[in-house]
Order: C-alpha cells, then sequence, then structure tokens
C-alpha cells in the first residue's frame, strides 16, 4: 500500500500524511499566522487539484493553505478570508489559477491567478439563520459544464450559477423541514443524464431535474430512541458515478457509524462491513481518478478505513487521531 499518500485534517493538529498508505505518519509542516498557535488550527477541508495531483488546497480557522508536495508542507496563502472559518475549497477543472473557497460567515470566494487577488461571488445565503451564521460546506464544478457551479450551504440549502459565477439560484427546498435544507455533502454525477445528490442530517437527497425536485433516501437508524440515522459526506467512484459512498451515523459526534454503499445509482444501499465498529460519525469518505478501488473514510472522533478493492473490504488504520475534519489521498 505504498502507492498513495493519505492526508488527514484535524482539529488542533493541522494536517498529518502518511507517504505509504497509512502505515506511517508525520505531522505536516505549515506556515501559521502570527496570531495563531499550531494547537489552535482546525483544518475543514482539503481538495486535490484536478490539473496536478499533488497539489492540495486546505482550508482552516488560521486561513487557507497550498501544498505543492503531497500535503508533506503548506504555504498559507493570502486571501480576504483571514478570521473566517474555511468551509470547503476546490480547484476549477479550467484552470489551474482557479480557487475556489466557502466560508462562514458564509460566503464564496474565487482566485482566477493562485491566489495572488480574490473576488467574492455574490451567492445569496442568509446570513443567519436558527443554527446562527450558515456555513459554506461544498463548492463543486459540473464534471460536464465547468461554467456551472453548485454550492452547499449548512444551513441554507444549494445554490447554482450556470454562467460560471456571475449570477446564481436559490434552488428549491429539498424537503419540507429546517434540516432538510442543511446540506452535509453535494456531488454531481453524470452517467447519461446529470444527477445531483446531497446529503442532510436525515439522509441523502437526490435530484434528476437540475434541483427542481428531490428524494430522500433515509439509511436504518442505529437504536430504536434515535430519530434519524446521520448522514455527513457524500463521495462518487471516479470512474462510476453509480457507485457511491455515504458516510453514516447514529448522531454528531455520535457514538456509532458506518459507511453506506450504493452500486446502482441509490436504488438500493448497504453497509460496508468493517473489521471495527466506527466510534463516531463517519465524516468523510475519500476517492481519487488515479485508482477508483482505493477509499478512504474516517470517523469524526479519529478511526481510519483504507479500501483497495472498491469498497469490498476495509481495514482499520492502526494510528488513530483526535479529531477528523477533512480527507483526502493522492498518487505518490
Amino acid at each position: 500500500m505504498a502507492g498513495f499518500t493519505i492526508c488527514v485534517g484535524t482539529v488542533g493538529a493541522g494536517v498529518w500524511f502518511s507517504p505509504d498508505g497509512g502505515d506511517h505518519w508525520r505531522r505536516s509542516k505549515m506556515a501559521l499566522p502570527f496570531h495563531h498557535e499550531p494547537g489552535e488550527i482546525q483544518i475543514r477541508s482539503l481538495s486535490v487539484s484536478p490539473h496536478n495531483p499533488h497539489h492540495l488546497l486546505a482550508g482552516s480557522e488560521a486561513g487557507l493553505y497550498r501544498s505543492n508536495d503531497n500535503g508533506a508542507t503548506w504555504e498559507l496563502v493570502d486571501s480576504p478570508m483571514d478570521g473566517m472559518q474555511i468551509w470547503s475549497t476546490s480547484w476549477h477543472p479550467a484552470s489551474p489559477e482557479i480557487l475556489l473557497a466557502g466560508t462562514k460567515p458564509p460566503n464564496v470566494f474565487r482566485s482566477q491567478d493562485a491566489g495572488k487577488t480574490w473576488d467574492k461571488l455574490a451567492v445569496p445565503i442568509a446570513k443567519e439563520c436558527f443554527a446562527g451564521a450558515p456555513k459554506v460546506t461544498n463548492i463543486v464544478v459540473d464534471p460536464d459544464d465547468s461554467r456551472a457551479i453548485w454550492v452547499g450551504v449548512e444551513i441554507d440549502g444549494v445554490f447554482v450559477s450556470h454562467d460560471d459565477g456571475a449570477s446564481w439560484t436559490h434552488l428549491p427546498p429539498l424537503g419540507d423541514k429546517p434540516i432538510n435544507q442543511d446540506i452535509h455533502g453535494l456531488a454531481v454525477a453524470s452517467n447519461g443524464t446529470r444527477k445531483i445528490v446531497a446529503t442532510t442530517p436525515d439522509g441523502i437527497w437526490s435530484s434528476a431535474d437540475e434541483g427542481q425536485h428531490w428524494t430522500l433516501h433515509g439509511f436504518p437508524r442505529f437504536a430504536e430512541r434515535d430519530t434519524i440515522s446521520y448522514c455527513r459526506g457524500v463521495t462518487l467512484n471516479p470512474r462510476d458515478p453509480d457507485v457511491m459512498f455515504v458516510g453514516n451515523g447514529d448522531f454528531i459526534p455520535g457514538k456509532r457509524g458506518s459507511i453506506q454503499r450504493t452500486m446502482d445509482g441509490g436504488k438500493t444501499w448497504s453497509a460496508c462491513k468493517l473489521p471495527v465498529e466506527p466510534n463516531s460519525v463517519i465524516y468523510w469518505i475519500a476517492t481519487h481518478p488515479a485508482d477508483p478501488n482505493v477509499v478512504v473514510a474516517a470517523s469524526l472522533h479519529g478511526y481510519l478505513y483504507t479500501s483497495i478493492d472498491g469498497g469490498e473490504t476495509w481495514q482499520k488504520n492502526r494510528r488513530e487521531f483526535g479529531e477528523i475534519r477533512a480527507l483526502a489521498w493522492v498518487p505518490n
């Protein structure tokens, strides 16, 4: 398992990376702003460049970071997001110079010169909700139309731009409850027709008509007392969008979790067989186009799981972390 590097974003310990697929770990070197201490940094997003698999972005409480060496070292990128929480990052597939980031308070920023200058896109996100300030949890550029950008917000639903960010549409609510606008994961699949999938606390929603109508699939509850089966991240197989993984658990942070998988585009789902039951909700699941059979998943409370056969079998990593908030793997 030495052919890929795993990067783990933590609360309070920055980024850890393993250049041999999880056997050995080192803490990444990160340049911190003068007003932050190493123990304060909270990594909330990791994204991999589609132009160079060794380049990554990390969103944090201390600013935006960029790595050009598989996550071993990170440089702080100057941006107007200082003092904000960066919850989502993305590289635009049209150019390695175009970077995107989403924050709390809710804003979407874009740089078209590799981070030298930034613009705030006019996404009409509510400034307040019943849980305080919303946060931009996902920014997804459409795989079939690079001028289409999809944004998920916790808590304000899904937004889309079809003109490369010039104008935005707030899509209809996913359901009739406030938690149905609490977007945790967002992905765009194309297998003949475009499908939008989003996770909220109570399941995974899908839309086959550009987000105008949504249907919900909920997962089995872990105990009778549970009111929902909590869901977090959603990830697609890079070469077969009918294969999807959802991070699942009893609540947040939770005491139990599972990895849910579908092989038929969401018609049927089953929980992956894990060697050790997760100690909390499965928060994020990472894939990469370099090898669709490698899947890495993390519980919020520090368990790490790896599959090298597309999710059929899994092993738990011996190394455990405190709290994991972001995850990625890249080829060496």
